[in-house]
């Protein structure tokens, strides 16, 4: 679908480490585009792939159905279905799945912001079951397919392959070293 609608990306590596294809991991990056939910599988072919989403999405024909079935979903009003997202993707790695989660929690409806606070759900769960964070950056979707349908164009998607954060350190460091490295890589000047 990325592909087919005029899109390609140039994956840009900030760091020396490398992907381990028998390894799951908490993967985020920021959301600003539908399109950047088609990245992480371009990205990480050989990884099964789950993602967290909003409940309410499963409404949608044809494309509720599917989403289904790969994502554990969560009703952000519901203290008890946020808390139940831990469970569940927990279960999803213990199976070698890897994780897909957008920490700003949503795309904001002010276009100006070029990267919201993050929310803790990514680093909770990587910190409580020790799964390393894969860090990207995508950099072009929200000029090139954003949510305004009247706007848009196809073109080449910068990709940050920022860096893969282990787990130990604390909550808060993670979190604030994921939002400096995403943040740094949308407002750096790459050609």
């Amino acid at each position: 679908m990325f592909y087919g609608m005029g899109f390609r990306y140039k994956m840009i590596s900030k760091t020396d480490q490398k992907i381990d294809r028998s390894q799951p991991y908490v993967i985020i990056s920021n959301h600003t585009s539908i399109m950047d939910v088609m990245l992480p599988c371009i990205l990480f072919p050989n990884h099964p792939l789950c993602y967290v989403g909003k409940k309410e999405l499963e409404k949608i024909p044809i494309f509720g159905t599917v989403y289904k079935r790969v994502c554990v979903m969560v009703d952000r009003n519901s203290a008890r279905s946020r808390a139940d997202v831990y469970r569940r993707c927990a279960e999803r790695m213990q199976k070698g799945h890897s994780v897909v989660i957008f920490p700003e929690g949503g795309v904001p409806d002010d276009t100006s912001i070029v990267l919201d606070q993050f929310k803790d759900g990514a680093f909770i769960l990587a910190t409580k079951h020790q799964f390393p964070i894969a860090v990207f950056s995508f950099k072009g979707l929200k000029e090139m397919f954003p949510f305004d349908n009247k706007k848009g164009y196809p073109g080449v998607v910068k990709v940050f392959f920022n860096d893969i954060l282990t787990p130990d350190l604390s909550l808060k460091e993670l979190r604030e070293k994921a939002f400096n490295e995403i943040q740094f890589s949308l407002i750096e000047k790459i050609k």
